[in-house]
């Protein structure tokens, strides 16, 4: 006897527009009241539709949270691609790190430090910025050989430097509205030559003896 199975039906385009809607609400409310503070009642108000309906759409706020970075793992994938399809690799580096760390606003650094927050608590969160994190990387470490101008350059250990800086800059526009950006931006345009040229500094090593 066989056995028949149904497949899922695609949403509806107006469906995934509403979802879209909502995702953004939840955005701002996440910027403003903090995850844990704001409710879906919240992001019902923000959509500007009713709180019983916002549930045909997710089931609940961690939910809303989850969806929001996978779509914003699936931009930053989508983004990459877009920079790279102009064939140049130093641009597409420099473009890429622009967009998501150098001109990033600062309710995005926001949003961005929340999903961190979230991810150290929520197995599902973390699965997903993990794989984020590995596919940038991966990306990082190819585009940092292909631009290397020494074989000494190590591009595991300069995409750990830079990555570290990048991560740095995120918190600080967080946490800090007066942030000047410029002393980490020079810092890592002398990491990014130095580390090219083969030349990244080194670690002293911690068990060193003192003379």
């Amino acid at each position: 006897m066989s056995t028949l199975t149904k497949s899922v039906p695609k949403p509806s385009q107006a469906f995934t527009t509403r979802q879209e809607g909502i995702l953004d609400a939840a955005e701002t409310c996440f910027v403003r009241n903090g995850f844990h503070r704001s409710t879906m009642q919240d992001i019902a108000r923000e959509a500007s539709m009713s709180s019983p309906n916002i549930y045909r759409y997710f089931v609940s706020k961690e939910a809303v949270l989850l969806a929001m970075a996978e779509r914003e793992r699936r931009r930053a994938a989508d983004r990459i691609a877009q920079f790279e399809e102009a064939g140049d690799k130093r641009a597409a580096l420099f473009s890429t790190i622009a967009y998501y760390h150098l001109e990033i606003p600062r309710e995005g650094a926001v949003l961005r430090v929340e999903l961190w927050s979230e991810a150290t608590r929520n197995s599902e969160i973390e699965a997903i910025l993990r794989e984020r994190e590995e596919q940038s990387s991966a990306w990082f470490i190819a585009t940092l050989a292909a631009l290397a101008t020494s074989p000494n350059c190590d591009p595991v250990a300069l995409y750990g430097a830079i990555s570290a800086l990048l991560k740095g800059i995120i918190v600080n526009k967080a946490v800090f509205p007066a942030f000047d950006i410029d002393p980490a931006l020079a810092q890592l345009h002398a990491l990014l030559d130095a580390g090219l040229a083969g030349n990244l500094p080194v670690q002293p090593c911690r068990n060193r003896t003192a003379p």
